[in-house]
């Protein structure tokens, strides 16, 4: 799908295709180590992140089998950056609607105000209502770019 992004490259570090997490936390983790391999943030990034969820709730799970997990700017974040972890297996996250997950996908601001427009971005890409089915089931990094609009 081809469309004008604000939306930050996303390298092949960062995708994480068909993985195993036993729960959340686990899937959040995976995607934070995504975000750190493409050079988006610090490992602690990751554990920023579950902690916004420990605190906030499910929150994160913005559509049915979709959690867009992120926290705010801080030291922890080098570069605004995405990551996209599909699961093998769902997980539940406790949102009483949107569970179970079978994809994560990590955001990385480098200012609030960058932050909140990349969140605005990706509702936009979501907003074709089979887009989180598409990417669950990508085959590759490139199809996951294509989905997304994103350049590598």
């Amino acid at each position: 799908m081809d469309r004008p992004t604000e939306l930050p490259p996303l390298p092949d570090e960062g995708i994480v295709l068909a993985a195993r997490a036993r729960d959340w936390r686990e899937a959040v983790e995976t995607a934070g180590r995504a975000l750190t391999a493409s050079g988006a943030t610090d490992a602690g990034y990751a554990t920023d992140m579950i902690r916004m969820i420990e605190a906030h709730g499910p929150y994160v799970v913005v559509a049915p089998g979709l959690a867009l997990a992120h926290a705010r700017p801080g030291p922890a974040v080098r570069r605004d950056g995405l990551a996209i972890v599909t699961l093998a297996e769902p997980v539940e996250f406790g949102h009483p609607y949107n569970d179970p997950v079978r994809v994560v996908l990590a955001l990385a601001g480098a200012s609030s105000a960058r932050h909140l427009q990349l969140v605005a971005e990706i509702a936009n890409i979501f907003n074709d209502s089979d887009a989180v089915e598409r990417l669950a089931e990508a085959r590759d990094a490139a199809e996951v770019r294509g989905i997304l609009g994103v350049p590598a």
